[in-house]
Order: structure tokens, then C-alpha cells, then sequence
């Protein structure tokens, strides 16, 4: 090849591979991820995710690029998000927690959307089942409707002196009701009056602990929330500060004071969720994934807690938990 020759070839080359470049750039695919909380508050569940995609192989910002919109606990700027992100044509959509997962939807019934939530979702007619999903829709659900009956059970195993206890829920959720009835029919069998009190921002909490001590009620469920999640310290404050045995679905509540939590891991369903979005946008169908249920349950009990109120937890109901804060 004669020196000149080279030269073009070179010059065309040095055109070619920038253009190449861009457009590898330019084809990377776009995951929304629509979250009802705030980045802060789920910056563990988000890593999960994080190593779920990797997991499938993709890593934000070098084969896979993420668009995030946190509501930071406003419901209702969710379809708006959820819109805004349909409109930017993104590959697929994560969506976490029911409010979110239900804006998706409702925003498009194409793109592929892997959530993760508290509901039945053939409940509430997301997925036709949870074997074959159809549609668009799947992902992983913590089935957190089931565990309140649980919460109850546990709560009334430890504390069986209260006869009258309060289960603390967000109206805003979607699965309000259908918590408060599982809960309220669970609370009976056992022979207690389970009263509901509504609470939706910060202000009303303070307001539902105040009339607790009117109803004079012996124990607290809390209703799992998104909301509740981002005050799980504040929640846990307060029923220490009222001497009130009191039992959510986060870790995080015992830790923090509370007497007992119990919920399925949240950090293996944001994991797994990670894994569903890499195994999609390989061409897998979402219609064809079944929904993830979960597995992995985490039981924490605070004893030093239960010691400042007096109260004797069965050996029984120890030996079962996974953590015990001595």
C-alpha cells in the first residue's frame, strides 16, 4: 500500500470510529426506575438492584444507562413521573412498591415494567397469575398482605395480656383496605379488638399516638407502607417513648426500638428484581417470568425493649428469630 493510500485510509478510519462510538452510545439501553421513597431512605434496597442487574450482566452507565425519578413519598407525582418517563422511550421500567408499580401501568401497557411490591398483584389485577404473568408486568412482591395476619399472631404471642390493640395504616396505600381486613379478621380469631387508626404524613403520626393512649390499647401493629419505611426510626421512638409493644415488617423497627419486626427481605426482592430487568432486556418476555414470591423472611426481637416494659417474650418465640438486640 502506497504511503498516501495509507493516509486516507487512516482519515477514514479516524472519521469511522467516533461515529461508531456515538452510536454504540446512542443504543444503550434506558431502565426507569419509578420509586415511591426517597434515595436516602432505600439506598440499600437500590443496591440490591444494582447487584441483581450486575448479576445479568449489566452495569449502569457502561452497557445500561438508569433514569431514576424518586417521589419521595408523594404519591402522587407518581403518574406524572411514570409519564414523563414512557415519553423518553426507555427500555424498560423498575418500579418499586405498589403505588409506583400501579402508575406504570397505567402509563403504558408496552414497555416492560419488573416490580417490586407489598400486594398480591393478581389481587389487584396487575398480573393475570403468578405463574404466567401476560402483559407486560412482573417482577418480585413481598406478599406483605400475607404476613400482617402473622404480625398479629407474633404480637399477640408476645404481649398476650393486651386485649385491645391499634393497627397503624397509610389510607393512601393501595392495599389499605385489604391489610386492615386481613389483619382485623386475624386480631379476632384471637379474641382481640383490633382498632385502625389512619396516618399518611408526619403530623398525623403524632396525632394517631396521642389517641392511642386515648383508646388505652395494650399493643401497635403498623400496616407495611413506604411512608412508614422512610419513619421507621420516628415509629420506633414513639412506641418506646409510649411503652407501647409495637411490631412492623423492617429490621430496621427493632433495631431502632421497636420490640419485634417480621417481614420477608426486601433486600432479596430489589436483588432479584435486578436479575428479572438484565434477564429482559436479553429478550426474555415478561409475560413469562413468573412473579418472584418470596423465600427469605427476617424475624428481629429487641429484648432490651421488652426488658424497659416489663414484658416476658416466650423462649418459643425467640429461639425463632433471626436477631436478637440484647
Amino acid at each position: 500500500m502506497r504511503r498516501r493510500d495509507f493516509i486516507r485510509v487512516l482519515g477514514g478510519g479516524a472519521v469511522t470510529w467516533p461515529l461508531a462510538a456515538n452510536a454504540q452510545r446512542v443504543s444503550m439501553p434506558v431502565i426507569g426506575y419509578l420509586a415511591a421513597g426517597n434515595a436516602n431512605s432505600e439506598k440499600r434496597l437500590h443496591d440490591a438492584f444494582v447487584k441483581g442487574l450486575g448479576e445479568s450482566g449489566y452495569e449502569d452507565g457502561k452497557n445500561v444507562k438508569i433514569e431514576y425519578r424518586w417521589a419521595d413519598n408523594e404519591y402522587d407525582r407518581l403518574p406524572s413521573m411514570a409519564a414523563d418517563l414512557v415519553r423518553r422511550e426507555v427500555a424498560l421500567i423498575t418500579a418499586t412498591t405498589t403505588p409506583a408499580v400501579r402508575a406504570a401501568k397505567a402509563a403504558t401497557g408496552t414497555i416492560p415494567i419488573v416490580f417490586t411490591m407489598i400486594a398480591d398483584p393478581v389481587q389487584i389485577g396487575l398480573v393475570t397469575s403468578l405463574n404466567r404473568p401476560g402483559g407486560n408486568v412482573t417482577g418480585a412482591t413481598l406478599l406483605s398482605v400475607e404476613v400482617g395476619p402473622k404480625l398479629v399472631e407474633m404480637l399477640h404471642g408476645a404481649v398476650p395480656s393486651a386485649r385491645r390493640m391499634v393497627l397503624h395504616i397509610n389510607p393512601a396505600n393501595p392495599n389499605a383496605e385489604t391489610q386492615a381486613k386481613s389483619m382485623q379478621q386475624a386480631a379476632l380469631k384471637l379474641g382481640v379488638d383490633l382498632h385502625v387508626l389512619n396516618a399518611s404524613a408526619e403530623p398525623e403520626i403524632d396525632a394517631a399516638f396521642k389517641k392511642l393512649e386515648e383508646l388505652k390499647a395494650g399493643a401497635l401493629v403498623i400496616g407495611h407502607d413506604v411512608f412508614f419505611n422512610a419513619q421507621t426510626k420516628q415509629l420506633a421512638a414513639l412506641a418506646f417513648r409510649h411503652k407501647l409493644p409495637a411490631i412492623y415488617t423492617l429490621s430496621e423497627f427493632a433495631a431502632s426500638g421497636g420490640l419485634i419486626s417480621y417481614g420477608a427481605s426486601r433486600a432479596d426482592a430489589w436483588q432479584q428484581a435486578g436479575v428479572y430487568v438484565g434477564r429482559i432486556l436479553k429478550g426474555e418476555k415478561p409475560s413469562e417470568l413468573p412473579v418472584i414470591q418470596p423465600t427469605k423472611f427476617e424475624m428481629a426481637i429487641n429484648l432490651k425493649t421488652a426488658k424497659a416494659f416489663g414484658v416476658s417474650i416466650p423462649s418459643a418465640l425467640v429461639a425463632r428469630a433471626d436477631d436478637v438486640i440484647e
